[in-house]
């Protein structure tokens, strides 16, 4: 059985995820679908980068996942498919597959163009049922990637911040803001774990130093703290509370993260 994602900014108030599931299942009715999220802001193509890219590798090998954050739908923007070593992905050509492709090796990419495989007349404003939905749902049914149309070399890339780095500290930028209000930045474990010495602080403008902590409740109720969250990526959060209320935080807002010679302590 093929495993089909969807991740999309359509929400669950209109009809717009369930024709797609519709046409998908009437394509191939033995597949099953899975929701990402249907809770991208509106034609936001990072956030639904970022969402794609947390979520894709838990899935078993061979999934297809489609993502429709698309702006642009209807204009001389492309549909792409890629063949990933793991993965195929589906989505319009404007960087919301760049993130999860990244960390993938990409062996094929086509732009979607056979419209045989497309839900006839193609609308549009909703080529997500149209277009992205039926091609998933012919490759999950067996369609050789190959049918999708014409092999293009490059897809479009989103650029994302790299943090700056040096020996005692690390500057990055708030890149995604979850529902709970925490504040995820570009600064990986990966890169924290860089920073010379073992105690570290979180450093934002006009704020009082707070520590880096291992999990949420390592500080009193109401507290910020840096803590390395499920995506492998440090977030800025508060204990039992936003910290994108509490600190007035906002996407692209800096953050430093410090080297220091003894512990930061706060008090409830």
């Amino acid at each position: 059985m093929k495993l089909i994602t969807l991740t999309t900014d359509f929400g669950l108030g209109d009809w717009f995820v369930g024709t797609m599931k519709g046409v998908i299942l009437r394509i191939s009715p033995a597949c099953q679908i899975v929701d990402i999220t249907h809770e991208i802001p509106a034609g936001d193509i990072r956030a639904g980068a970022f969402a794609l890219a947390a979520a894709y590798r838990h899935f078993p090998r061979g999934t297809i996942h489609v993502a429709v954050v698309d702006p642009g739908v209807g204009s001389g923007r492309a549909v792409i498919a890629v063949r990933s070593r793991d993965y195929l992905f589906i989505g319009p050509d404007n960087g919301v597959l760049s993130l999860a492709l990244a960390r993938q090796e990409i062996k094929a990419i086509r732009r979607a163009e056979n419209k045989r495989l497309f839900v006839q007349p193609v609308s549009q404003t909703f080529h997500g049922r149209d277009v992205l939905a039926p091609v998933a749902a012919h490759l999950s049914k067996g369609t050789p990637f190959r049918c999708v149309g014409p092999a293009v070399r490059e897809c479009a890339r989103l650029a994302w911040p790299e943090p700056e780095v040096s020996r005692r500290s690390l500057r990055g930028r708030v890149i995604y803001l979850d529902r709970f209000g925490n504040a995820i930045t570009n600064i990986t474990s990966e890169r924290l774990a860089t920073l010379a010495g073992s105690v570290r602080s979180v450093r934002l403008r006009g704020r009082r130093p707070f520590p880096v902590a291992p999990f949420y409740q390592a500080v009193p109720a109401g507290q910020p703290a840096g803590i390395v969250g499920s995506t492998g990526f440090l977030e800025i959060a508060v204990n039992g509370g936003s910290a994108a209320e509490v600190l007035r935080l906002k996407l692209g807002d800096a953050v430093m993260i410090c080297s220091e010679k003894k512990a930061i302590l706060r008090h409830a």
